[in-house]
């Protein structure tokens, strides 16, 4: 197929910081609209003025009000939270490793979150320890796939193969895990399938520090990042420190990654399929892209665990399965589109 001239290229997405701006409250709408239809569908629909209703009685036994507050408010809130975190960390790793394929899951993050988790849970129990576990799995493993990056010169073929490798190692090493001590975490299986199955707000809010400090750290590098794609050099011979830049970086996407982890088990492709998507609304400018990708990605693991809840109602999906379903293909459909030389972002 032809490249076509830079003056026949669509004006979309919108280049325009007011244009920008309507995307993302059009994302912001989505997320609230999905967050209603997380709270009215599972595996018992509620209308409207039930929910209503639940909320302005005063009622302890009253069947809807019990449903809302401690089964459908954790469960909206905490995916909400996972996929926002999960999409601002693939965000960020695409950025720093200069690899529109990279995510937390394919580079084996999500996979070395969840291995400390299982071992801090095997061999240091204790509720409070599994965020800063998950996030130092998450940290130490994207180091990891960092430094082959920099320094062993991987190609990025080549960068995402060896993110496969590890993620392979991790994996296998929390099944030999859940295999070896089945008590070690409640609901293994479900952890390793990724879901929200039984997640309570206090699950949540142990990993709220990290969260905020990881959302907070990527949005104040958003302006480094996007001087960080003009190339190293470049950037550097701008006054950019880069070695700080991308470990800065790194640590935000651990931290986001590793906390997600810890209450939402092992989700996939979301850190993959939603930077994607999000450039198409609003462009590679990290000051847009990185909270759009936020939006975009509660937004999207809401939608995701509604379905995993009525598809097969009663009988609730991980949705982690959901997930798996669609980005599987899409992962494929972005090796295809590379084909003969050109680079997508």
């Amino acid at each position: 197929m032809p490249i076509l001239p830079k003056s026949c290229i669509r004006t979309w997405p919108p280049s325009s910081p007011e244009r920008r701006a309507a995307v993302l409250a059009l994302l912001a709408l989505a997320l609230c609209a999905a967050a209603a239809l997380s709270l009215r569908y599972g595996s018992q629909n509620y209308s409207l003025a039930q929910l209503l209703e639940a909320l302005r009685s005063g009622d302890a036994d009253d069947p809807v009000r019990r449903t809302l507050f401690f089964v459908r408010i954790p469960r909206t809130v905490a995916a909400a939270l996972a996929g926002g975190a999960l999409a601002l960390s693939g965000a960020l790793m695409q950025a720093v490793l200069n690899n529109t394929m990279a995510s937390p899951n394919v580079i084996g993050v999500n996979a070395g979150a969840g291995f400390a988790a299982l071992l801090t849970a095997t061999f240091f129990p204790g509720a409070g320890r599994m965020p800063m576990a998950s996030f130092l799995g998450a940290f130490l493993t994207a180091l990891f796939i960092y430094l082959l990056a920099v320094r062993a010169g991987l190609s990025r073929t080549t960068l995402i193969l060896a993110g496969l490798a590890v993620s392979s190692i991790l994996t296998a090493g929390s099944n030999t895990i859940t295999l070896l001590a089945p008590d070690s975490l409640t609901g293994a299986s479900s952890f390793m399938m990724g879901g929200f199955s039984g997640v309570t707000l206090a699950a949540v809010g142990r990993s709220g520090w990290y969260l905020a400090i990881g959302a907070a750290l990527a949005l104040f590098l958003s302006v480094e990042l996007n001087v960080l794609q003009l190339g190293e050099e470049s950037a550097a011979s701008l006054g950019l420190h880069v070695g700080r830049v991308r470990f800065l970086a790194i640590l935000a996407a651990a931290l986001l990654a590793g906390a997600a982890v810890s209450f939402s088990g092992l989700l996939g492709f979301v850190g993959l399929l939603v930077p994607h998507m999000t450039r198409r609304l609003v462009g590679s400018d990290n000051r847009w892209l990185l909270p759009a990708a936020a939006l975009l990605g509660g937004a999207f693991v809401l939608v995701c665990d509604v379905l995993a809840r009525v598809l097969f109602a009663p009988f609730q999906l991980p949705v982690g399965i959901v997930m798996s379903l669609l980005g599987g293909p899409f992962f494929l459909y972005l090796l295809l589109r590379r084909k003969g030389g050109r680079v997508y972002a």
